[in-house]
């Protein structure tokens, strides 16, 4: 049985554009892209709230093999990230294997023809010999269980689906989140607002954000010789592995370096709010840095200081026809709700039902034994099929490393699999658990098992106690793995 093609790309974010990309420069084109949203980019087509940006520099955040010498800023706007997917994608032809509208509900290995089906919302289906999940993890937006959400008569917008028609402007407001989206939207919309109650449940650690401009000069510099902004990335690579994975990863061994930047955390805190001991204390995170991914912001704890914005940190209680109701008796009304409250994250892997080898539900799988995966990217029992986004697959680095060594990963079996003549590459089941288990123990080195992390609400911790939204390493070391694993760590028939 001849598959529809040979390579099915699901996601049409810098994950299934990497992926896209490294399938043409290795001589694989037999394959398309299929997307749920009605164009390329991901979350930076999707997410379009006040204020939206990159967190991590632009230098570091693009591909290594694509840098952009047009960022006007070192961390640009979320409609510059937009604009270099689409020219990423024009640029590569990958516009033609491009299907949007095609949102993909089901999957299934059809096993004596060693191949994929896949099934698709529209009630068609696809057939490829391998598949390359490359949906990301901000996808799937999670609205608060929060009773009489459904009730409010006013406006109420999640910052992932945010309505361009909005008008803030001298309305009344309740943001409810403290996450990353909340500290780009706050300093944004407050000046604009006539009340601004922003509702706190866990606190963020924060540091200043050197952002600036990019003057025409430099940009004009970049276009001419690349060779410049690749040394400028070599910096900023090497200052976020330090500051967040090394740190992160190792903690255990380098625990003063969280110290560190706990300390710095504090000291701008102080900075913003001018002295306000109160607010100090209600913006003061109680975990360590790192439980949770900090961020970084130049006006997000100083918008507290505003006379028109207050900051909530008493429990919900209710949500009713004009307003929030928060558990010391107390009920403020609003003109518009907005809701930052992320996105479901390891409760959506994968992110629709997938079925390998005798009919097994990945799902199931990953909740009865664990998430796992061999270096973070393909399941055993699941023949043909690799996540640029696993469990243990992201080291906390920028997004575009991880995109970078998964998708050398999957080439490096696929086109093995050709050479030899195979129609499945499946993971052999005792190097998979030989994985697992190293990773669980370079787990416990980690500031994710802080006991301080289990009161923080982190999605980095699934419901075991493990932290699989995090591999234990470096970029460098995951993107060394990639280049020289062994091949003969897969099956091939």
């Amino acid at each position: 049985m001849a598959p529809d093609h040979e390579v099915l790309v699901i996601g049409a974010g810098f994950s299934g554009i990497g992926t896209a990309i490294g399938l043409r420069s290795n001589g694989i084109d037999d394959f398309v892209i299929l997307e749920e949203q009605d164009d390329a980019g991901g979350s930076w087509h999707a997410n379009r709230y006040p204020g939206i940006a990159v967190d991590i520099s632009a230098f570091s955040y693009s591909f290594a093999y694509e840098p952009s010498p047009s960022w006007s800023r070192v961390f640009p706007p979320g409609e510059e990230l937009k604009a270099y997917a689409d020219h990423c994608v024009d640029k590569y032809g990958l516009r033609p294997r491009l299907r949007f509208n095609a949102r993909v509900v089901r999957a299934d290995y059809r096993e004596p023809a060693h191949l994929w089906q896949v099934f698709l919302e529209d009630g068609t289906s696809l057939t490829a010999r391998f598949v390359i999940c490359a949906t990301g993890w901000l996808t799937k937006p999670k609205s608060p269980d929060i009773p009489g959400l459904d009730r409010f008569k006013g406006d109420v917008v999640h910052t992932a689906r945010w309505d361009q028609s909005l008008d803030l402007a001298a309305r009344r407001v309740g943001l409810i989140g403290t996450g990353a989206s909340a500290v780009q939207v706050v300093p944004e919309i407050a000046p604009r607002v006539e009340q601004l109650h922003v509702y706190q449940r866990t606190p963020i650690w924060l540091l200043p954000k050197p952002d600036f401009a990019v003057p025409r000069a430099v940009r004009r510099l970049f276009g001419r010789a690349p060779w410049t902004q690749r040394t400028i990335r070599l910096l900023t690579d090497a200052m976020t592995e330090l500051s967040f994975v090394i740190a992160m990863v190792h903690y255990r061994r380098f625990p003063f370096l969280v110290k560190a930047g706990e300390a710095a955390s504090r000291f701008y805190l102080r900075r913003q709010v001018k002295g306000d001991r109160e607010l100090m204390r209600k913006l003061t995170p109680s975990y360590r840095v790192g439980c949770k991914r900090p961020s970084l912001s130049k006006g997000y704890w100083r918008a507290f200081t505003r006379d028109n914005v207050e900051l909530v940190t008493e429990s919900i209680e209710e949500i009713t026809e004009t307003g929030i109701r928060t558990a010391d008796g107390e009920e403020r009304t609003f003109d518009v709700l907005i809701l930052a409250t992320g996105f479901h994250v390891l409760d959506n892997l994968p992110p629709f039902p997938t079925h390998g080898k005798a009919g097994r539900d990945l799902k199931e799988f990953w909740r009865t034994e664990r998430f796992q995966a061999y270096e973070g990217t393909s399941v055993k029992g699941y023949p043909n099929l690799w996540f640029i986004v696993g469990p243990y697959s992201f080291t906390g680095g920028s997004w575009f490393g991880m995109i970078d060594y998964q998708v050398t990963h999957a080439l490096r079996v696929i086109k093995e699999a050709r050479r030899r003549r195979a129609t499945e590459a499946v993971i052999r089941p005792e190097k998979h658990d030989s994985s697992f288990r190293k990773t669980l123990h370079r787990q416990q080195n980690t500031v994710f098992l802080d006991p301080s992390c289990r009161g923080s609400h982190t999605y980095y911790l699934d419901e075991r106690g493990d932290a699989p939204a995090v591999r234990p390493a470096s970029t460098y070391e995951a993107a060394w793995r990639a280049r020289h694993f062994d091949l003969d760590d897969y099956h091939y028939e």
